[in-house]
């Protein structure tokens, strides 16, 4: 009998098709959502309501149909060429796109799923002899697994392949894996095209700074040279994005960033993603240990500043200037942030992507002594 694996519980799909195991087996909260959910895909609902993240904006419902999720689902059984029982780990939020998405793979290609709560660091809770074929993992799973499981190298390395997406993947995180013998991919997609449309090989000899779009995915771009998306993820009506993308081919881009982190600065505009790679580099090459991004706060005279945030306390004077320092010989001048910023601990959304805004917000509160 086909079955999955929820939080060490076993659940089979005949009991979860007609939810008759409900008053036997006490469940919390997240496994009653995601049993819900399964159970609305064995009984072939037709349409799903998925929430975005709200990582760079206020948070909005989208429905996808059937169809669509299917599709999406397809394109990666493919891509990846996932075989029947192949075992899955399932450790993002199910009520994300990313997460439902893991489920439909599950049972479209009959796949054996083990599915686990979100958390920071999925092998806390893991046995250290789990073996999946698959998984994917936001960037911060894959950095905390990193930082603080002594096994998860092991652990990677017995995987057939690894996803990562929902948010970008740091300088130091892109050194820890190209140091790992499974291939790893980082997606591009969003809830509109039902989860990633393109990938790109992040380690190994087929290591590539494009993405590659998944079969049946057309790509073009707008007056602004953002990403245009149109296939049967997409119900086969375009979705027009605010990714800044160079088209190599008609399979092959290049991701610049989001137009709408540009930031006019006196009047010059400044792509905050390639100062956040430069910024990311500079810690990394002075030692310090530090997740940050790029932002701007309003300025009378520039109309925006360039602004750096730092997942610290406080760097002091003389580590500060350090980094002043090294950004000035790698950046243009109006790219180097004129202000640092700093908060103990990041905001994330429910599924685990940077929220930029409320970050922001309580960095200015506890940044006192910074000058605006």
């Amino acid at each position: 009998m086909q079955s999955l694996l929820l939080n060490g519980k076993v659940f089979y799909y005949d009991e979860i098709a007609v939810y008759s195991f409900r008053n036997s087996i006490p469940l919390n909260g997240y496994e009653s959502k995601t049993l819900e959910l399964c159970r609305d895909w064995l009984n072939g609902v037709q349409e799903f309501a998925i929430q975005t993240s709200g990582s760079t904006g206020a948070p909005k419902v989208i429905t996808l149909t059937r169809q669509q999720l299917e599709a999406s689902a397809k394109a990666t059984i493919k891509a990846l060429q996932v075989q029947k029982n192949d075992r899955a780990l399932v450790c993002l939020n199910a009520e994300t796109v990313g997460g439902l998405m893991l489920l439909v793979r599950g049972f479209l290609g009959e796949m054996q799923l083990t599915i686990i709560e979100p958390t920071a660091n999925p092998l806390a809770v893991l046995s250290p002899e789990s073996s999946f074929e698959y998984a994917s993992f936001v960037p911060m799973q894959m950095q905390e697994m990193l930082v603080f499981s002594p096994d998860s190298i092991a652990f990677f390395n017995r995987i057939k392949a690894i996803l990562v997406g929902g948010a970008p993947v740091s300088y130091n995180l892109q050194q820890q894996i190209s140091q790992l013998a499974v291939p790893v991919y980082h997606t591009y997609g969003m809830t509109e095209t039902a989860s990633h449309v393109a990938l790109k090989r992040l380690n190994g000899p087929e290591a590539s700074p494009y993405f590659k779009t998944l079969p049946g995915v057309e790509i073009s771009t707008d007056n602004r040279n953002c990403l245009i998306i149109k296939g049967a993820q997409t119900n086969f009506e375009t979705v027009t994005t605010n990714d800044r993308v160079n088209i190599i081919d008609p399979e092959t881009f290049e991701w610049l960033g989001r137009a709408d982190f540009v930031i006019n600065s006196g009047g010059v505009k400044i792509q905050a993603e390639k100062v956040e790679t430069v910024l990311e580099t500079a810690l990394a090459q002075l030692g310090i240990t530090a997740n940050s991004f790029i932002t701007s706060v309003p300025d009378e005279k520039l109309g925006e500043k360039v602004v750096a945030v730092l997942e610290l306390n406080f760097l002091d004077q003389v580590r500060e200037a350090q980094l002043k320092e090294k950004l000035q010989n790698l950046l243009s001048r109006y790219e180097i942030p004129k202000t640092f910023l700093y908060l103990p601990e990041f905001k994330k959304t429910a599924s685990g992507k940077l929220d930029r805004n409320q970050t922001l917000k309580l960095a200015l509160a506890f940044s006192k002594n910074a000058r605006y």
